[in-house]
Parts: C-alpha cells; sequence; structure tokens
C-alpha cells in the first residue's frame, strides 16, 4: 500500500510547503521566479502520472528533492537560505545551498533513464544514459540562459537574488557543472542498484 502511494505522499508533502512557504517569502518577486518553473515542473510530474507514464519509487524519490530544496529557496532566497553548517563543515565562504539544489537537478536523468528502457526506445542502458546526461546538460545551459534574461530585464535586487551568483564570475559554470555531476551521479547509482538487482 505504501509503495503504491509513495508519488501521492511526495506530492502531498510539496503542496504543504509550497503553501508554507509561500507564506512571506523574503522577495515575493523572487519566489515567484524561483517557484514558477519548479510548479510548472511538478504539474509536468503529475500530468505524467495520470497519463499513465510511471517511474520507480527510487525515481519518484530523487524526482522530488529538486522541488523540496527549491521550494525552500525560493522562499528565503537561495543565498540567504540558513545553510551555514554545511559551508562551516567544508569550508565554504559562500552559502552552498544553490550548488546542492543543483546537484539534484541530475537526478532528473534517472527517469529520463526509466523511460527510455521501458519504453524500448534505445537497445542498450549505455546509450539511454549517455542520452539522459546530456538532455541534463541541455536543461543546465537553458536555465542559465534564464536565469541571466531574467536578470537582465528586471535588474534590481530580485534579478541578483535569482541571479545568486554571489560575486562568483564563475557560478553559471559551476552550476552547470553541479547538474551533470548529478546526473552522472544517478546514472551510476542506477547501475550499481542494477548490479546487485534490487528494485
Amino acid at each position: 500500500m505504501f509503495k503504491k502511494y509513495f508519488p501521492h505522499l511526495l506530492l502531498a508533502i510539496y503542496v504543504i510547503e509550497f503553501i508554507v512557504a509561500g507564506i512571506h517569502p523574503f522577495s515575493r518577486d523572487v519566489w515567484y521566479a524561483e517557484n514558477g518553473p519548479i510548479f510548472i515542473l511538478v504539474a509536468f510530474m503529475v500530468f505524467l502520472y495520470f497519463k499513465n507514464i510511471r517511474f520507480s519509487n527510487t525515481a519518484y524519490a530523487f524526482m522530488f528533492v529538486l522541488p523540496f530544496l527549491h521550494t525552500i529557496g525560493g522562499h528565503y532566497t537561495f543565498e540567504k537560505v540558513p545553510f551555514d553548517w554545511f559551508g562551516n563543515f567544508f569550508g565554504f565562504e559562500r552559502n552552498m545551498f544553490d550548488r546542492v539544489a543543483h546537484f539534484t537537478v541530475g537526478f532528473y536523468a534517472l527517469p529520463i533513464m526509466e523511460y527510455l528502457l521501458n519504453r524500448n526506445l534505445v537497445a542498450k542502458k549505455w546509450i539511454a544514459s549517455t542520452y539522459a546526461i546530456f538532455t541534463i546538460s541541455f536543461v543546465a545551459v537553458l536555465y542559465e540562459w534564464i536565469e541571466w534574461i531574467y536578470a537582465e530585464i528586471w535588474g534590481g535586487d530580485s534579478g541578483a537574488a535569482f541571479l545568486g551568483s554571489q560575486g562568483d564570475i564563475w557560478d553559471a559554470q559551476k552550476d552547470m557543472l553541479m547538474d551533470v555531476s548529478g546526473a552522472v551521479f544517478v546514472v551510476i547509482l542506477y547501475f550499481v542498484i542494477k548490479r546487485f538487482g534490487r528494485k
């Protein structure tokens, strides 16, 4: 029973988090900008579910990490999320919450792989894995363009907060690296799980 309704539970948690985090965010403009794409993403996941395009519970667990983190980032702005413990532990000077969130973007490589293989759209697992990584790479570049365009058009504090570079001129490149690293991580995890026969 729990396995059957696991995606529903994750969705319910997201909806509650979305409502609570929408109360008095640090910047309403940033809240709209950060939550808009994620809300569309979750709505698309729900659409696929009702179209009977399902994924493993493992994939759903990974897929919901980004909405959970991004909703928190939208409430505080990513630069101001209380994440000092992480930076202090690893010796980082900047707030690394956005880097962690970017890493979870790569987690969507797992459902992409599952879709390609379950639908027999590719014959080899390694082809599915490379396609999934390349897809995440494209999404990473596209999102950095969106951030850049938003910052150029709106500017000001909300533009800077949405961009979230925190003074790092290589922020976009590092974010894209984290996206792809997350994809590589779940691809390796997929093969490890398959190797040991776990579902």
